[in-house]
């Protein structure tokens, strides 16, 4: 089989008589087939077609991955895009132990400030919070590119930034783990089988023909069992599910504090019994569902 040849934006922006900006553009809305980011560099074909100029089906214009996109570069304030960036981050982050609130968050998105409060605040928690966000803008960017190596790293790179942690000698940001650590009470990889273990696992993930829901969970499991990551495996982890879902066209999920244990013990029992994890984010779908309801925005049932 022929080794498929890439070119840059600059090529082919040249080949298609585009600017640059609009040939990424249509990388980033999914309109280049083949197209991947690796890093910040988009990796195109070189026997792709310039797109059409009107997207050809009509339905896609108001998917989710379009709506984050158009709400995110507007700046639009109390839309889908507000809700995902507060509602995620702010379960993720309590998962692993913030004590921000809700509202706190909310505060922090809206209006770069804290709002009132009488309690301490750990720093971390706001530097995490505000990188969450950032993570959150990257997946939206990077929704239709292939899941690689590069870009998990640049998550948690994002997520760590000027934190407690990445002050540590120990603690690589945006690297794999020197230490070894757990999950939910399991032992997860070695620190020196990390970086092979995670190859496979994307190598087997996208050679898969056509990626459905359960092939997402199975990934998500895989990864949180190798906990590649020293810290920040679970929230890079659900911020890796939740792109993957934009991208293949199945409505992403929340797993909120009510949905905690339930989701820990999926996990856990994946191998033996997958209609734990499946059910639990099933509901956390519906969930999603009634929001997008709420906003218009299409989605496969």
């Amino acid at each position: 089989m022929a080794k498929t040849k890439y070119i840059s934006v600059e090529e082919a922006a040249k080949i298609w008589n585009l600017s640059e900006r609009s040939t990424r553009n249509y990388c980033s809305q999914g309109r280049v087939p083949g197209a991947f980011l690796e890093g910040k560099t988009w990796k195109i074909p070189a026997n792709a077609e310039k797109p059409d100029r009107k997207a050809r089906h009509i339905k896609n214009e108001n998917n989710l991955f379009s709506v984050l996109k158009r709400e995110k570069d507007a700046g639009l304030k109390n839309g889908i895009y507000h809700k995902i960036q507060i509602d995620l981050t702010y379960n993720s982050n309590h998962i692993e132990g913030s004590k921000l609130t809700h509202d706190q968050t909310r505060y922090i998105f809206e209006t770069k400030t804290l709002g009132i409060t009488d309690k301490a605040v750990k720093v971390d928690d706001i530097i995490e919070t505000v990188n969450h966000f950032r993570c959150i803008d990257l997946i939206i960017e990077g929704a239709n590119s292939k899941l690689s190596e590069s870009f998990i790293k640049q998550l948690h790179y994002i997520l760590k930034t000027g934190t407690t942690d990445s002050q540590k000698s120990w603690f690589k940001i945006g690297d794999y783990k020197m230490l070894e650590n757990m999950v939910v009470g399991i032992e997860t990889t070695k620190p020196e089988n990390v970086a092979k273990e995670i190859k496979t696992l994307l190598e087997e993930y996208n050679a898969k023909p056509e990626i459905t829901f359960d092939d997402i969970l199975d990934f998500h499991v895989r990864f949180e069992s190798i906990h590649p990551f020293q810290d920040g495996n679970g929230r890079v982890g659900r911020l890796i599910m939740f792109k993957e879902c934009i991208k293949h066209n199945i409505v992403p999920f929340i797993i909120t504090e009510e949905l905690k244990m339930f989701y820990y013990r999926g996990i856990k029992e994946w191998k033996d019994e997958r209609g734990y994890l499946k059910d639990t984010c099933l509901t956390a779908q519906d969930a999603m569902k009634e929001s997008l309801n709420y906003f218009g925005v299409n989605y496969d049932d």
